[in-house]
């Protein structure tokens, strides 16, 4: 009253179930759930002066009470990534007991209680929307993503939607939020996608590390780049940012198609020196000849240098039509099932990954990284082959729920 606020002071209780939840992810005592009761102090307030007032409430508080100087959290100054803002604190009662003190102005509370509908009576205040937008534009770029797979995109999305998140810097100061665990490699596709694709490495608080470094809350990064670096494959395994994993396979899938085109050239030029056509039944004996999965695969393979058409025997010409001679049966002839079977044995439950198993596509899941001798299962995505997770994993249920 004194500093002429109007204000609304709300209180409420944790639920048993909020407790037990709290209790069980902090791994904490019930003694130390500090916000069993929290009081919300709510003000009005101009735009322009929300966290200078939300922050002289805040100095009344402790005033008249002693705060908890580790219970001190400031989502006014670096909102979360959902767009809620307010200014948490913890105090000792005249009781003995600490209480949770939440304050923050009426249009924050409203955002709060209401969600994105809220947020957009205040879109055009510019100063609210940038945490919340930016969320929403790290969802467009995973929808934008025609590629993912459902499970994939699921994936994105929770991610960066659920995860807790880390505040760093770049090296003029500015503030970025990431989800925790994110790497150097995410920090610079979250700069730029330019500067995400030509990374060769990074500094971490002046200190070079590499891309995969994790990085923790309060690091300043800067981002090594140069024009001759292209994404690679394994960028996949330790990035977790849908933006950063949506660039890379973008890129890859650059990359495949400018093979590709290579590769037809190729194909074009041992057809002219066959002194045959390259029309599409002449290249379709070569994709059966070579068991590419498609004439994309079988341009992209050849530039690769995986299939050698140089070491071919000159193939015979009847009716304008090439006869390949037969090919002797190699283990990189087999198909994946006569792989698979011959390592499973009579086993048909087994899934072994090793030197034989070459010829598949897969991946192992980053959500319950399993190892050799854990029981497994694995489920066919559009661009990664088959990914492999532990039955027990968090995941397991859903997976095998949605994909049988």
């Amino acid at each position: 009253d004194r500093e002429g606020f109007e204000y609304t002071i709300k209180g409420r209780p944790k639920s048993i179930h909020s407790i037990y939840n709290k209790m069980l992810k902090k791994h904490v005592s019930f003694e130390e759930v500090y916000d069993v009761f929290a009081i919300r102090i709510i003000i009005e307030s101009r735009p322009e002066n929300e966290k200078a007032d939300c922050w002289k409430v805040y100095s009344v508080v402790t005033d008249f009470y002693q705060p908890n100087p580790d219970r001190l959290r400031d989502w006014i100054s670096i909102p979360k990534v959902n767009g809620y803002e307010s200014l948490h604190t913890t105090v000792m009662s005249p009781g003995g007991r600490w209480v949770e003190v939440q304050i923050r102005t009426s249009r924050m509370d409203e955002v709060a209680e209401m969600g994105l509908a809220a947020h957009y009576r205040y879109k055009d205040d510019e100063e609210h929307a940038s945490a919340l937008d930016t969320w929403l534009t790290r969802v467009r770029e995973v929808l934008e993503d025609v590629g993912s797979s459902a499970v994939d995109f699921v994936h994105d999305f929770k991610l960066d939607l659920f995860s807790d998140e880390i505040v760093v810097f770049t090296p003029k100061g500015e503030m970025r939020n990431l989800p925790t665990g994110a790497t150097a490699l995410d920090f610079a596709f979250e700069i730029h996608t330019q500067v995400g694709r030509q990374c060769i490495g990074a500094k971490v608080n002046h200190r070079l590390v590499p891309l995969s470094q994790p990085l923790k809350s309060g690091d300043q990064i800067e981002i090594i780049t140069s024009k001759k670096q292209q994404p690679k494959e394994d960028w996949l395994n330790f990035v977790i940012t849908g933006k950063a994993r949506n660039r890379i396979k973008q890129s890859l899938r650059e990359q495949k198609r400018k093979l590709a085109v290579v590769g037809r050239d190729m194909v074009q030029r041992q057809f002219r020196k066959w002194g045959a056509k390259a029309d599409d039944q002449n290249i379709q004996a070569l994709v059966d000849h070579f068991r590419a999965n498609s004439v994309t695969d079988l341009h992209y393979q050849v530039a690769r240098g995986r299939y050698d058409l140089e070491a071919l025997e000159k193939p015979s010409l009847r009716g304008g039509r090439i006869v390949l001679p037969k090919r002797k049966a190699s283990s990189e002839d087999r198909s994946l099932e006569e792989v698979v079977r011959e390592i499973r044995g009579g086993d048909q439950s087994a899934l072994l990954i090793g030197d034989d198993l070459q010829k598949i596509d897969y991946k192992l899941s980053p959500c319950c990284n399993p190892i050799p001798g854990d029981d497994v299962f694995g489920f066919i995505t559009i661009n990664d082959g088959i990914k492999i997770h532990r039955v027990n994993c968090p995941n397991a249920v859903q997976l095998m729920s949605n994909f049988a």
